[in-house]
């Protein structure tokens, strides 16, 4: 599953042709969430709770670029590469 982020420990990824609704897969120290890229809201699974605070601000933060993976993940096409919420003003 491509790598599409790794900032403070956590890893989000996205799986090529997953199912709707559009969302990332993040890991952080061994907790695993399904986190939905319209909303930043865990549709499945668990973080802790700063993790996903930090999780939901990075995605709606990168929303349009995480959409633009989603549909690209939907045509089995490459995906791009996203800075982490430590890069972020």
């Amino acid at each position: 599953m491509p790598i599409l982020s790794v900032f403070f420990g956590i890893i989000v990824r996205m799986w090529h042709d997953d199912h709707p609704p559009p969302h990332v897969h993040v890991e952080y120290q061994g907790f695993e969430a399904f986190v939905e890229i319209r909303t930043g809201e865990i549709s499945e699974g668990r973080l802790p709770k700063k993790a996903a605070a930090i999780v939901k601000e990075w995605c709606l933060r990168h929303q349009g670029e995480l959409l633009a993976n989603w549909e690209h993940a939907q045509r089995f096409e490459p995906l791009e590469r996203i800075p982490g919420a430590d890069q972020d003003d």
